[in-house]
Order: structure tokens, then sequence, then C-alpha cells
């Protein structure tokens, strides 16, 4: 069941070259329930749950235990003439989940179709692409509570959603591994579908699509992704490395006065003013360069990549050189999205 000195650089989509420790694989609660119990699990230095790997820079080899989540399952249950409720495992795919939503004719996920990564990894990230966040669809998560060893209900309203953010990132994190989301998706008929983020609703002229699907939005989203955005099984990446910032309203004026092009959109909090960081990075002259082995994609500038041979320290070095670029030239800092380890 356990395994030593275990090679991690396939289950990471930088393609790092990392080794756990010890790592094992579950894929049920029971097995799971086992691993927990176990003198491997109680005598770790560190425990890590994995899931899809897409959101993670190892810099260094995990010294401690990795637990591979591969629960997998999916079930529809009719909620009335206009919701259907979805439970997915954690262990799944999350655009095939996305992909089998979308065949149903379920709408709710479809803006957020080939985003990188499994259905639990989706509500620690509070993941979100082209105006929807997990948020807005989700009911409930079940989860593995590591310090009772019992399975407990979490509801949408406990998570602490922010923007990239939840619970699981913070105060909780490592508390819980997550083994299955509920979420609740508009039955076709219903769904008011949502084209006006982004260059969806251009895609879709380029498209001569007139009345769009649930089916049109996906395509629209998977070809916008596709052109901008690097294959990880090509070239290693875990896909946006920064948050957009966020910046108080007066900031965002005085920017306005210096770059009148700046893009910049509205945020949750009325007094800020959300920052492309894409765009802050290609100012500071980052898009398309190198820093040792580690590069920026040359199409998105805030996408960090592993083109064949670089180290997590390489690239960690890269993020923090831009960083201190963004803050000397804007005055703006920048967050990690990315889990760095």
């Amino acid at each position: 069941m356990f395994q030593s000195n275990y090679s991690l650089a396939s289950l990471n989509s930088f393609g790092i070259k990392a080794f756990a420790k010890l790592y094992v694989e579950v894929r049920t609660i029971s097995e799971l329930s086992k691993v927990w119990q176990s003198p491997q699990y109680r005598t770790a230095k560190n425990v890590l749950v994995l899931g899809g790997g897409s959101n993670l820079l190892f810099t260094q080899d995990f010294d401690g235990l990795v637990i591979h989540n591969l629960i997998k399952g999916t079930s529809t249950k009719a909620e009335n003439d206009e919701t259907t409720l979805v439970t997915a495992s954690a262990g799944e795919n999350w655009h095939h989940f996305v992909m089998y939503c979308v065949q149903k004719q379920l709408g709710g996920i479809e803006n957020l179709s080939l985003i990188p990564g499994t259905v639990g990894a989706a509500p620690v990230q509070n993941i979100g692409a082209y105006g929807v966040e997990i948020k807005d669809v989700m009911v409930s998560l079940e989860a593995f509570d590591f310090q009772t060893g019992k399975i407990v209900t979490i509801q949408k309203e406990e998570c602490a959603f922010g923007y990239r953010d939840s619970i699981f990132k913070r105060f909780a994190k490592g508390q819980y591994f997550i083994t299955a989301v509920t979420f609740r998706l508009q039955n076709v008929g219903y769904h008011k579908l949502n084209v006006s983020y982004g260059a969806i609703a251009q895609v879709l002229q380029e498209m001569q699509v007139v009345n769009p699907t649930i089916a049109d939005i996906s395509q629209a989203v998977i070809h916008i992704r596709s052109v901008k955005l690097p294959d990880p099984k090509v070239i290693g990446n875990a896909g946006s490395f920064f948050k957009n910032p966020e910046v108080l309203q007066e900031k965002c004026d005085e920017m306005l006065k210096v770059y009148p092009k700046m893009p910049f959109y509205d945020s949750p909090i009325a007094s800020h003013k959300k920052l492309a960081a894409g765009w802050l990075i290609e100012q500071c002259g980052w898009k398309g360069k190198n820093l040792g082995n580690a590069a920026v994609h040359n199409l998105q500038a805030l996408v960090l990549t592993n083109p064949g041979n670089a180290t997590g320290k390489e690239i960690k070095e890269l993020a923090i050189a831009i960083q201190q670029s963004v803050w000397k030239k804007f005055g703006v800092t920048l967050e990690t999205e990315v889990n760095i380890l």
C-alpha cells in the first residue's frame, strides 16, 4: 500500500522532478480510514493530499506522506423542474466532470471547461473563469476530518469563499480530505447562459452560433483556453501563477492617468478594483522571457512554464523576480495562486 521515495514528476503539471518520502493511493473512504489509522500516517512529519497536481510547485522533495485522492463516481438527483443536484467524487477529473454535465444538458459550469485538476480541488481554490466561480454552483461537500477520523458535511456558506480562496487554504488547511462535492445545476430551458465575460461572445460569432447552447459555450471556452494557455502535457505549467490583484479605487484611478488603456474589473469589494496580473507582468517586459530554465509563456504572461529542465526553485525564483519588478513599476503586490512547497 505505502511506497517509499516515490517519484512525483508525473503527478504535478509542472513536471517537476521531486520525490515523496512516502506515497499512498486511496480509492475509497474505507482505504482512507485505514491510512489514517496507520503508523505511517501517525508518524509522518508532513501530510499532503494530492489531487491532479495542477496547482502545485515542488521546490524540493516532500519529506512526509503524500495521499493521492483517486476516489471516483458521479450521480445526479432531480431537485425540481428547474434544478438538478449533481454529486461528484473528489478524485474525478474536473474537465471530464464538466463534460458529463454538458452532455446531460445541465448548466452552470460550462464556463469552467478545460480547467485542469480534480473535483476535490475545485472548492479549495474556489476555481473560476469567464464570470463563473465554484461558489456560484456548489451546495455542499463531504470531507474526511483528519482530527476525528469521521466524514463531515460542510455547507457552501461555511467555506468562506473568496477570490481563489476558502477555509481550506487558511485556518482549515490540512484538516480535511475532501471526498465528494455536490452542485446545484440548472436544467436546460431554465439556465441563463453567461456570455458576457472575455471573448466568449466573439468566439461564438466566429463559430456562427446565433442561439448558443450549453455545449456551444463549453466549446467556445475550450477554444479560448486552448489558444491562450499551453497544454501541461506538452509544456509544464500550472495555468495562472498569480492572482489578479485587487487595489483601492483611488490606486486604480492613479494608474489609469498614466496607463489609460490598462484593463481593470469590478471587485466584490465596492471600494476596490481588480487589475489584470498578466497585463502588469507584460508591461514589465516578462512575456516570453526566460530566467535560467524557467520561462514566461509567450502568449500569456500570467503563465510560468517549465519548457523542459527547470527545477521548482528556478520557477520560484522567476516568480519572485516578476513580483519585485511589478512592485517596482506599479507599487502593486502580486500574490501567487499556485501552492509552493
